[in-house]
């Protein structure tokens, strides 16, 4: 008899290209079918089969909180009495924009969209406004959403179907983007002296998370101001995943860069779609209708997403939040390494704060070339050991892991277990 799944996923081929309406979740860098989920509570999903799994996905990272948590439902049920979408200014939208300053200092001002991609296409458009030029300098394996321009050598389903970019973006365009290897002080500096006066930004996550987790080595995001701010171009940080996860501040707080401009999504929506583009108010000024870039969008700051929002930013506040986040996280961590320490296994565990990616190499990974030598096959097999035993990782291994507020000490636990035997598995 044909499970639940299974028929959910026949049907929505039949009516969604390939099943699905986003590329990673088809299952396809793992094998199998896609888990169709029914419900999420706390630290846990079910799938239409009923099955509970430990999420350790978080619907790629927004869900720090864990799902449905009673106050963002509470305040999500107050909100959709008042209205859905006015296409209107409303006051929320202001006392949001208010409030992101606190947590980044370097938005001055900013603007609300609905997606991760929309925010950075904002800020590119808007960053060539500004500056008069149109190269733009991105990182080998940095995924920012599906922007033609910047779908060039691209992590996140790109890596992992090993298509880093995709047709219909027309080769004029993708002439005008630069890519250089993360963390390659060198490359950076070399670019720039040949092509800075043509760069009008340079966009990255501080702490790539669509490669996989990635940290940045000593010095390299302060290289990357120097050298911006010299060539006249802008500095941007993609910290969709990163924003409010790592710290209040994101991963700019963490490492003390200030960028120009900011990307914000995934967290501060609450699980809603919802971003956040800002910077300087002298660059952000340059937006219509009082200057020429142009950005608009019906559903901005849709007053559901704008109420999320307000009831993250309050709980983001709560005394000790990260603290106690990070260290419950780092107990996890700790007992991973020492899970792979035992079992002499060829992986490396890369984490920053409270998303991590468990790689399958032997070797350090510090860019988008050491990552894509990871044993993905093998990665395929620990996915479904797990799932098996009811547990769930991003289906990729170029994805981040992140663990919530939900997820309680013991259930962390019981998951080093579950892990240690996917891990056994994954080998035969």
């Amino acid at each position: 008899m044909m499970s639940k799944n299974k028929k959910l996923f026949f049907l929505a081929q039949r009516h969604i290209p390939s099943g699905v309406n986003s590329p990673v979740r088809a299952f396809r860098g793992v094998g199998g079918d896609p888990l169709f989920i029914r419900r999420g509570k706390g630290a846990f999903i079910w799938d239409e089969n009923g099955k509970r799994y430990l999420d350790f996905c978080a619907s790629w990272g927004p869900l720090i909180f864990g799902h449905a948590p009673e106050g963002l439902l509470r305040r999500l049920a107050q909100a959709v009495r008042r209205g859905t979408s006015f296409g209107a200014p409303t006051a929320g939208e202001v006392e949001t924009a208010r409030r992101i300053p606190a947590f980044f200092p370097a938005i001055e001002k900013c603007r609300l969209v609905s997606s991760g991609t929309e925010a950075v296409m904002s800020a590119v458009r808007l960053a060539r406004g500004f500056t008069g030029r149109k190269k733009i300098l991105k990182i080998d394996g940095g995924y920012h959403g599906h922007v033609d321009s910047l779908l060039i050598k691209a992590g996140s389903g790109g890596a992992t179907f090993g298509t880093p970019d995709s047709a219909g973006i027309p080769e004029e365009l993708a002439a005008l983007t630069l890519t250089v290897p993360f963390n390659d002080a060198g490359a950076l500096a070399k670019i720039f002296l040949e092509q800075g006066k043509e760069i009008a930004a340079f966009i990255l996550e501080p702490v790539p998370a669509n490669m996989g987790v990635v940290v940045p080595e000593s010095g390299y995001l302060n290289l990357a101001r120097s050298l911006t701010q010299k060539h006249g171009a802008l500095l941007i940080f993609d910290e969709v995943i990163t924003g409010f996860r790592l710290a209040p501040g994101g991963a700019q707080e963490i490492y003390n860069v200030k960028p120009d401009l900011t990307c914000l999504g995934k967290i501060i929506g609450g699980g809603l779609p919802f971003a956040v583009f800002g910077g300087r108010a002298g660059i952000m000024d340059k937006l219509a209708p009082n200057g020429p870039v142009y950005q608009a969008g019906t559903l901005s700051g849709n007053p559901l997403a704008v109420s999320a929002a307000l009831w993250v930013l309050e709980q983001l506040e709560v005394k000790n939040f990260y603290h106690t986040l990070n260290g419950k996280a780092a107990c996890f961590y700790a007992g991973l390494e020492n899970v792979l320490c035992d079992l002499g296994f060829p992986a490396k565990l890369n984490l920053s704060g409270s998303m991590f990616t468990l790689f399958f190499t032997p070797q350090h990974v510090s860019d988008y070339a050491s990552a894509k030598n990871c044993d993905t096959a093998r990665y395929g097999r620990f996915f479904h050991a797990c799932l098996k035993q009811g547990l769930y990782f991003a289906p990729s291994q170029f994805e981040a892991n992140f663990i919530s507020a939900a997820h309680t000490p013991a259930q962390l636990k019981a998951a080093l277990k579950v892990i240690e035997k996917a891990l056994k598995a994954s080998g035969k």
